[in-house]
């Protein structure tokens, strides 16, 4: 294999394409790593920074850990609890789920700056992943389009992970 498939950024960039944000689901965490509402953990899916967490309605969330802003690294712990996501330069601030929440100095300060007048939330949210688990073990993929979790696996992983997994786990440490 000549030295240059090891080095050349186009190389990198289709396989993180390829192999991580391709129809696929890729492992994220583990149930028991965020099994009360607020609890978030952070990971990379190839080069790509997410957050999972509980959401206060109980569901999993995952999304890109940059910012809607400006792209800056939003969740810098490894895992903790949270009742929302400020980013740390300009206090764009998310919930659980990835939504916008709150934008300081949304209209401006006595008249001068802010965002424009048709600015909305809803619309600058954080990239989000469709996620789903299997016996606590959790999965997510960047593609809406994936193949049901099941399907993906398939039989012989299903049944390793019934054999890894015959009961829910707990985290002792």
């Amino acid at each position: 294999v000549p030295y240059g498939v090891f080095t050349a950024q186009e190389v990198l960039d289709r396989e993180q394409e390829r192999i991580f944000r391709g129809r696929i689901w890729c492992y994220l965490a583990l149930e028991a790593e965020v099994s009360e509402p607020g609890d978030y953990k952070t990971a990379f899916i190839g080069d790509t920074p997410v957050v999972v967490c509980r959401g206060t309605d109980g569901r999993l969330n995952a999304f890109v850990n940059r910012c809607a802003h400006r792209g800056t690294l939003l969740v810098r712990d490894l895992a903790g609890t949270a009742a929302d996501f400020t980013c740390i330069y300009h206090h764009w601030c998310y919930d659980l789920a990835g939504n916008l929440i709150g934008v300081p100095f949304m209209r401006g300060l006595k008249g001068k700056g802010g965002m424009p007048r048709d600015f909305k939330m809803a619309k600058h949210g954080l990239t989000r992943l469709r996620v789903d688990s299997y016996k606590g073990v959790v999965f997510c993929s960047f593609r809406e389009e994936v193949e049901p979790l099941l399907d993906y696996l398939d039989g012989p992983m299903i049944n390793y992970i019934d054999r890894l997994m015959p009961r829910p786990i707990e985290i002792l440490g």
